[in-house]
């Protein structure tokens, strides 16, 4: 029986986190950040990856934020309804900054590397709201990532996320579509289907 590689060798130290933001535009300077979802990745016994927790919060704009309306009809986020319970933006990352380094200790990992559908738009988000509430401890690699985009074209010639999910043999459901939650759960749900048919060879 071949050896299982632990998660904390699998990514060379990294732990995989599945992310998506919802936001207010395309600016990560000038445009609101309004909701984040993280799935945790983990690694059963037979070294498959599989989707372990999701930690969702939405968020308040910062102050002088800008909410495009263009943006807000794709996303349908009212900010001002009542049930939305947001928090501000230094609330809300240390509650999905917490539950992953608990994960990247638990993994014996060093760093979290973001991983998204366009990741990087996901990850600049982020990011610059880290820089804005200055929070030290962002888990996340600042720059590296794993782009679903990138894998799903490369393995099923889609890169749309539905499109990309439903060659994976995948439903979508176009209804929830554009909720932080399950945009990052199903890109989660890609992300390891990929991994896990993927053969590894360890160097």
């Amino acid at each position: 029986m071949t050896d299982i590689t632990p998660m904390c060798a699998r990514f060379r130290g990294f732990l995989p986190i599945v992310v998506d933001v919802e936001t207010g535009g395309f600016n990560e300077a000038t445009d609101a950040l309004l909701q984040i979802a993280a799935v945790i990745i983990d690694m059963d016994e037979a070294g498959q990856l599989y989707c372990a927790e999701t930690v969702s919060c939405h968020v308040t704009p910062f102050e002088g934020a800008r909410l495009d309306p263009a943006s807000m009809l794709i996303n349908g986020i009212d900010v001002d309804h009542p049930f939305r319970l947001a928090l501000d933006e230094k609330q809300a990352l240390p509650k999905i900054f917490k539950p992953v380094r608990e994960a990247l200790k638990r993994q014996a990992c060093n760093k979290a590397i973001l991983v998204g559908h366009n990741a990087h738009f996901d990850l600049k988000f982020i990011n610059a709201a880290a820089q804005r509430t200055g929070i030290k401890r962002n888990p996340f690699h600042p720059f590296s990532n794993f782009d679903t985009v990138t894998l799903a074209g490369l393995v099923y010639g889609q890169t749309v996320l539905a499109r990309a999910l439903k060659a994976a043999g995948f439903e979508w459901d176009t209804n929830q579509a554009h909720s932080a939650i399950y945009d990052a759960e199903m890109t989660a749900t890609l992300f390891c289907k990929i991994v896990n048919q993927t053969p590894f060879q360890p160097a």
